[in-house]
């Protein structure tokens, strides 16, 4: 079997294992070895003496399988397990080797029932799934392939060693063209995959087909206004139309509205490559209106690229890509714009405006509220893009006074 070639006993030693244990730092690294290690610290609080122990990991050829398969496990271990299990994201990579990720989940049952083994067992009937057990023997713990139902199989003995920090984060060597895409060939080939299993996905690939056409000459300038939800993008860009006598255009595009639900309940490979595409026409609309008149932009690939960062990468805001990576590069194939600028609000001041606005929201925009260390993660990750960068404006006094400090910069730059 494929997972048996895969994770034999010579591969599963060159690969190192991550476990998000705590979000406030970064992961737990381990490697395995035939020569029992002595576990410490951290590694004691994850493997120590409390329950039982299992890893799991998705792994198939197909990437659009291997996506959707990954996220059906995410919901069944989410509503299957009982309370008395902790689930963790964790992986397994080999140094420096992009595209070498994969991804899974580490499970630790407190509980005094088998539920987490029988579930466990039953996903492992999957051809791209991978379920490993967890024994311990004094300070020491070696990790088993879990046998399949009503199959036994020869236990390989491989030991928990603990490993040094991984010097990036190890989402990042996927994030390339995964959750992040850098040209519009690359987006489009994930939907084309997409086809036969998400109808939709014609319809999309169509309208793309038909908004080619990106370039332009010496016309107007192109003025993006970035930022999260409630920063007052709205209001700002409705204002900034009717001063400037601009055009005013939003990414996703509105020609994809139909199709957003569909897409949003998908796995971010292809919910990623949806949106990637929804800037590539909207880049075409842009090159079109900008020949006529200003064109001001509410959101763009700014935003579709800090979201996807801050979404792969787990923990805290130093597991980022550091300033200066290539995956914070804008794609040489999508038009750029003139000036973009990043409001920004407190965060008190953003949780009001959303309660007081009441209106349904994406599920990262709602993890937003709950989650600080994703906020941060997608502020910063904002303010890491280059070429062009963004422009931060406090947008916390009135809307007439940002729409002044805008107009202010818009015209020292442009005379507009």
């Amino acid at each position: 079997m494929l997972k048996r070639a895969m994770f034999r006993c010579g591969q599963l030693c060159s690969r190192v294992f991550a476990v998000e244990f705590d979000l406030r730092t970064e992961p737990l690294y381990f490697t395995l070895n035939s020569t029992p290690q002595v576990l410490h610290k951290a590694y004691q609080e994850l493997f120590g003496d409390d329950g039982k122990l299992f890893s799991l990991h998705v792994h198939c050829d197909n990437r659009i399988e291997k996506a959707q398969t990954h996220a059906e496990i995410k919901h069944q271990l989410s509503i299957a397990l009982s309370r008395d299990c902790d689930v963790f994201e964790a992986s397994s990579f080999i140094p420096d080797v992009k595209n070498s990720l994969v991804k899974g989940f580490f499970i630790r049952d407190k509980s005094t029932t088998d539920l987490s083994e029988d579930v466990l067992k039953t996903l492992q009937q999957s051809k791209s799934v991978c379920v490993f057990s967890y024994k311990r023997e004094g300070q020491y713990c070696w990790q088993e392939m879990l046998s399949p139902v009503n199959q036994v199989e020869e236990s390989v003995r491989q030991y928990i060693t603990p490993a040094a920090a991984a010097e990036h984060h190890p989402s990042t060597l996927n994030i390339r063209n995964s959750d992040v895409f850098y040209n519009m060939d690359e987006a489009y080939k994930v939907l084309k995959e997409c086809t036969d299993i998400i109808p939709e996905s014609k319809e999309v690939l169509k309208l793309v087909d038909e908004q080619l056409e990106t370039s332009r000459g010496d016309g107007f300038p192109v003025i993006v206004i970035e930022g999260l939800d409630a920063t007052g993008k709205t209001t700002l860009t409705e204002a900034l139309r009717e001063s400037l006598n601009a055009t005013l255009l939003k990414s996703p595009p509105q020609c994809l509205a139909p199709f957003r639900q569909r897409f949003d309940s998908e796995p971010p490979l292809i919910r990623r490559a949806f949106y990637a595409l929804g800037n590539y026409i909207t880049a075409a609309h842009i090159g079109k209106e900008s020949l006529r008149a200003p064109v001001i932009v509410d959101r763009f690939w700014h935003s579709t690229a800090a979201y996807a960062i801050a979404t792969a990468v787990g923990g805290r805001v130093e597991n980022l890509p550091e300033p200066g990576s290539e995956l914070y590069k804008w794609p040489e194939d999508l038009l750029k714009p003139n000036l973009v600028l990043l409001l920004t609000v407190s965060p008190e001041e953003r949780l009001r405006r959303l309660r007081d606005r009441g209106q349904d929201k994406t599920i990262e925009e709602a993890e937003l509220e709950v989650n600080q260390l994703f906020r941060l993660k997608v502020e910063e990750a904002y303010k890491r893009i280059q070429n062009p960068a963004c422009i931060i404006v406090d947008a916390s006094p009135s809307p007439q006074e940002v729409l002044q400090q805008v107009q202010h910069l818009i015209r020292n730059k442009y005379h507009l």
